[in-house]
């Protein structure tokens, strides 16, 4: 959440690191993105820093409210949407990667695996950011700029809940099984068992997110 020392500042780059600080779960929904806070870290006026907040609330990672911007709150009924419309196209993405991958697409999804498996006890934060690293990746080997751009907007929408799927007893070991094997028909050109697995993969995060949903609204206010 603080700025690099020594680094200079612009409208896009205060974006990409504001963006990623909501994808990785860093600045939590309902959280209030104030200009001169956002200024004084990252050592700029507020013209750019405004910029950044305007790209943010166009692609609905921010909302206002009466006293300025904040993250986008979890809509439960959205996220549910969000992830029916995803596990069509990551199977899509993963089907379309299995018949245009090359070489380079593969050691890039292979060494995102080893680093994720070598792992012991990532934070949450970290297991979302390196989940997102891979399944970006996969959208890569898919050569298909329309898909991965989708996809990219898509998964923007579910970075707004309180706490990733993959902190949820053992999926964090499930899921890395579940990118190996999908990773494995990738490389093998098979796209029907990689679109069948991505299809699985993704269904199993749905499900725990359900569950996610029901235990919050259930609790007592």
């Amino acid at each position: 959440m603080t700025a690099s020392t020594g680094t200079r500042h612009d409208g896009d780059s205060i974006h990409r690191a504001l963006r990623e600080d909501i994808l990785s779960g860093a600045s939590r929904s309902g959280e209030a993105m104030r200009e001169v806070t956002l200024a004084e870290r990252f050592g700029v006026s507020r013209t750019p820093v405004r910029q950044a907040l305007g790209r943010l609330e166009q692609e609905r990672l921010l909302e206002r409210g009466a006293r300025g911007l904040f993250v986008k709150r979890v809509d439960a009924r959205e996220v549910v949407q969000v992830y029916d419309i995803r596990i069509m196209l990551e199977a899509e993405c993963a089907s379309q990667a299995a018949l245009s991958r090359d070489s380079s697409d593969i050691a890039r999804l292979q060494g995102l695996l080893e680093r994720d498996q070598s792992l012991t006890d990532p934070s949450d934060r970290e297991r979302t950011v390196n989940n997102l690293e891979f399944h970006s990746a996969i959208g890569v080997a898919a050569h298909n700029p329309v898909l991965t751009d989708l996809l990219q907007r898509l998964s923007s929408h579910l970075i707004h809940t309180p706490r990733s799927t993959l902190s949820v007893g053992n999926r964090w070991a499930e899921a890395l099984q579940e990118h190996a094997s999908i990773l494995a028909a990738i490389s093998d050109r098979d796209g029907i068992r990689a679109s069948s697995l991505a299809r699985r993969h993704m269904e199993r995060a749905r499900e725990i997110r359900l569950d996610l949903i029901r235990a919050e609204f259930s609790q007592p206010s």
